[in-house]
């Protein structure tokens, strides 16, 4: 079976996490990606330790689902190589800059000129009509600059940054949203268009589904950020024996709790027994919550929430859920850890049908698909605009 985007052909013209695990994603679903890089090789392939030079453990499923063409872009025969694939592929991403596309010749009017009907996708730090849109923004710039970090700050009294490539991975995601919404529209009245995804205007739209809170209502009835989550109370909670997270969500699954512990004390307690009085009290929350919870060991506490239905989960450790990703064979770097596709298809299921591609692994086999002749590759090798990274 094919995933639902076969027959589909993405030009990926991205860098680092975001653009990637955006492709990676549409690759998950049946695409046939074509990334586009330097001989150089990306940042993601040395992103952390990894079992080959060319593939950190990153790469080794962020680059899975893509054939692999290393060109000189600077070169105009890189540039018109590249072009040539352009117009065979449906969807055209990059997260370049627009200065630097631009002086490379390979702008939204460029591209659309070999392929009227692309949907073209272009993730910058910042809007550009901004007048930062060739500012450079990585993740942690854009945690700054988006509000996360005063997220941060608000929950825990000093600013910080999330551990994890928060704002790459939001944004990520919101590409592939936006190029199946474009694909799905281009169905219809068979014309591309251009997608802009400013980075910092993605993750604040992530952020204020709660965060704008109060301050959203005009005139604000409250400051933004949301009050329950914002406590530093917030955390998985000690059992006798281990780690827990206990979170009755409502004012039943309260009642059974205080039931269950003998704090019949606190039953009817409208701090904890109202969804706006836990809202208006999370430190009261969070704390009485924690104290119950010290009271019994992790079984008990997995047993009583389990027969009462109250949401309760064990806190994972994290080389444990690596541990139990299934393994996959790399015919370069052996055995690896497969990070399955997340969404489960009746009839079109996502896969993973490519291992992570070594830098120009298939140059001459994609563009022998494009009408280049062996000769003509023969060429461009010659004069070092196409050129593979030996393994």
């Amino acid at each position: 079976m094919s995933g639902p985007l076969h027959g589909v052909r993405v030009l990926d013209l991205t860098s680092v996490v975001m653009g990637p695990f955006a492709t990676q994603t549409l690759g998950d679903l049946g695409a046939d990606v074509i990334t586009i890089e330097s001989s150089k090789g990306e940042t993601n392939r040395i992103m952390g330790l990894g079992p080959h030079p060319q593939l950190s453990g990153v790469a080794l499923n962020l680059l899975r689902n893509k054939r692999n063409v290393a060109l000189d872009l600077k070169h105009p025969d890189g540039r018109a190589t590249l072009l040539r694939i352009a117009s065979t592929c449906e969807v055209f991403v990059t997260n370049l800059r627009p200065g630097p596309l631009a002086r490379l010749g390979l702008a939204y009017d460029d591209v659309v000129a070999v392929r009227p009907d692309v949907v073209f996708c272009a993730a910058q730090g910042y809007s550009a009509d901004s007048g930062r849109a060739d500012d450079p923004a990585y993740d942690d710039i854009v945690q700054s600059a988006s509000g996360m970090a005063d997220v941060m700050r608000r929950a825990t009294g000093r600013p910080a940054l999330v551990p994890t490539i928060f704002a790459d991975k939001v944004s990520g995601l919101t590409m592939t949203y936006a190029i199946l919404a474009a694909l799905f529209e281009r169905e219809r009245s068979g014309l591309g268009q251009y997608l802009e995804l400013p980075m910092v205007d993605a993750v604040a739209a992530f952020l204020l589904v709660e965060h704008g809170a109060g301050a959203i209502g005009q005139p604000p009835q409250g400051g933004a950020g949301y009050s329950r989550v914002l406590t530093e109370h917030r955390r998985p909670q000690q059992t006798l024996d281990g780690w827990i997270t206990v979170f009755p969500y409502t004012s039943e699954h309260f009642d059974d709790l205080f039931d269950a512990t003998g704090r019949h004390d606190l039953a009817g307690d409208d701090r904890l027994a109202t969804t706006r009085g836990r809202a208006a009290n999370p430190d009261l929350l969070y704390a009485t919550l924690g104290a119950l919870v010290a009271t019994k060991t992790t079984a008990q506490w997995l047993t009583l929430c389990r027969d009462r239905g109250i949401p309760v989960a064990l806190m994972a450790d994290l080389d444990d859920v690596v541990d139990a990703l299934p393994q996959a064979e790399h015919p370069v770097a052996g055995t690896y850890r497969q990070i399955p596709p997340p969404v489960r298809f009746s009839r079109t299921p996502a896969d993973v049908r490519r291992h992570a591609a070594l830098v120009g692994e298939h140059n001459r086999e994609v563009l022998l698909e494009v009408g280049l002749s062996d000769a003509e590759i023969d060429g461009l090798e010659s004069a070092g605009v196409l050129r593979s990274r030996p393994a």
